[in-house]
């Protein structure tokens, strides 16, 4: 298969799941789903669990997970996680078995992807994101980050696709229901970011080759679709329509680069 593509199980707090594909080679990006349900999700996107070489796992959360090992027994593949992450795994009796420790600034290949993980400020045990190159084209992904720090920004730049979190949006968290403790956990850096942070990032980091943008892990009380999708836009300068939202229950279809 030509070309670099990636979509979205599903994107939120009730599970997350990212793939990505480069020529033969098919990775996950956590899996926040039961291994039934990952596999049906999986199904819309025309893929079987055989049909992954890796999960590649950004953090313990349970909504990044907690399907992790029983679909990687399922798929028969390898887990790529930090070492953190699996200390935290394995105390809660969910580590995958077949497991790859990676280095957070160590860039690796899993057949035609080139993968480059990178730290983020999350409060999690040693978490990641990563970025996906098939040698001529970019992808990457941000979400469950508490701030933007300036690796981040160096790692996003010219990227030729983007999925960035846009958790909530700051007036709706602060009159909304949630606890206080929650909503200070949110706002703090190590939490989540908002669409305005999202934005402001990506003015920053968009280069003249960015052909998708999608916002990610939006709250399903402190946000909207279409106030993330404006936040974004009016980074780029774009018309609404043309930033992707992936979605809690439906994901995203296949992007192609």
């Amino acid at each position: 298969m030509a070309g670099l593509r990636f979509a979205s199980l599903g994107s939120g707090s009730k599970g997350n799941a990212w793939v990505v594909r480069a020529g033969r080679t098919t990775v996950m990006v956590d899996c926040g789903f039961g291994p039934s349900a990952a596999v049906r999700r999986l199904e819309r996107l025309g893929l079987a669990a055989g049909d992954l070489d890796a999960i590649l796992v950004t953090h313990e959360h349970s909504d990044h997970g907690r399907g992790v090992a029983k679909l990687a027994e399922r798929a028969r593949c390898q887990v790529w996680l930090s070492h953190g992450c699996h200390a935290m795994l394995e105390a809660q009796d969910a580590a995958p078995v077949a497991v790859r420790i990676l280095s957070d600034h160590a860039v690796f290949a899993v057949g035609d992807l080139q993968v480059t993980p990178y730290p983020v400020p999350h409060d999690a045990r040693e978490p990641v994101q990563y970025t996906f190159s098939d040698g001529a084209r970019r992808f990457g992904l941000l979400t469950d980050s508490g701030h933007v720090t300036p690796h981040i920004e160096a790692v996003l730049a010219g990227c030729d696709a983007l999925a960035l979190e846009c958790n909530h949006d700051l007036d709706l968290l602060r009159t909304g229901h949630y606890p206080a403790a929650l909503k200070r956990r949110i706002l703090g850096p190590y939490g989540h970011l908002d669409n305005a942070a999202a934005a402001a990032l990506l003015a920053r980091v968009a280069g003249p080759g960015l052909r998708h943008v999608v916002a990610a892990h939006l709250s399903e009380h402190n946000n909207a679709p279409e106030l993330a999708r404006a936040a974004l836009a009016g980074a780029l300068g774009c018309e609404d329509a043309w930033v992707g939202v992936a979605d809690q229950e439906t994901g995203l279809d296949w992007r192609e680069i």
